[in-house]
């Protein structure tokens, strides 16, 4: 076990922002498990990626894959310095879609997929791994979230939002708000880190922005000194009203 050692966890870490988030932690310096819903892919990213680089599986709607997670990091280093959240769906991973739904064509199953992995499964990791944060010196927590969550940000409403994307990314603006609140008595911090339009799988690469752009925010935020905020939004260096 290596107490001075920084170490980081990001979950869809295999592809798109979520691997530009890993490689940016381990340039700078951190021990990074990179996660990923099956080990295969998770491997075969790790190995394309300079530092110290550690596939898990963790599939973030399996309490099994969580807890083997826990258990994993407490071993190897009993402390985590940085929690990202980033792994991510749309009713499009769903069903098959050839454009955005109006929300009067979205379903409250499609709405419960969603939110099991970008709402539930977010508040089950951040109290899985609070321990271990809380064991590190000055723990940081990133949910990876969008500019689409906003009820009150200029242009975030443009064109037709998914009801269930927006809306998961609205309740995860307040769920980062409120353990904010609850640690802000403490050297933890948690913000939300919206990336902007990027190419990726996710929207079949219709983005304006490369994942290195889109990462950008997430690692400053994860890597914020002690005057830093929390319980904020940020898109790149702009603070998004929510």
């Amino acid at each position: 076990m290596t107490k001075t050692s920084r170490t980081a966890l990001v979950t869809g870490g295999n592809r798109g922002i979520g691997r530009a988030i890993v490689e940016g932690l381990a340039r700078e310096g951190f021990v990074v498990y990179l996660g990923a819903r099956s080990w295969a892919q998770g491997a075969t990213a790790a190995a394309g990626l300079a530092g110290d680089v550690r596939p898990v599986q963790l599939d973030v709607t399996s309490q099994d894959d969580i807890a083997a997670a826990v258990t994993r990091v407490e071993h190897d280093f009993g402390h985590l310095d940085v929690l990202v959240n980033n792994a991510g769906v749309n009713v499009g991973n769903r069903r098959p879609l050839d454009r955005l739904p109006k929300p009067t064509e979205e379903t409250a199953e499609d709405m419960r997929f969603v939110y099991e992995v970008n709402v539930f499964a977010v508040v089950t990791l951040i109290n899985a791994f609070l321990p271990l944060i809380r064991a590190a010196e000055a723990g940081r927590i990133v949910n990876v979230t969008s500019k689409r969550g906003s009820l009150g940000e200029e242009g975030a409403w443009v064109g037709q939002p998914s009801l269930s994307y927006s809306s998961s990314k609205t309740a995860l603006n307040a769920v980062t708000a409120h353990f904010a609140r609850e640690l802000a008595d403490t050297s933890i911090k948690i913000n939300g880190a919206a990336p902007g339009h990027v190419a990726t799988e996710f929207n079949n690469f219709r983005g304006t922005r490369t994942p290195e752009q889109g990462a950008a925010v997430a690692i400053r935020l994860a890597t914020l000194g002690s005057d830093g905020p929390t319980g904020q939004v940020y898109e790149d260096d702009v603070r998004l009203a929510w």
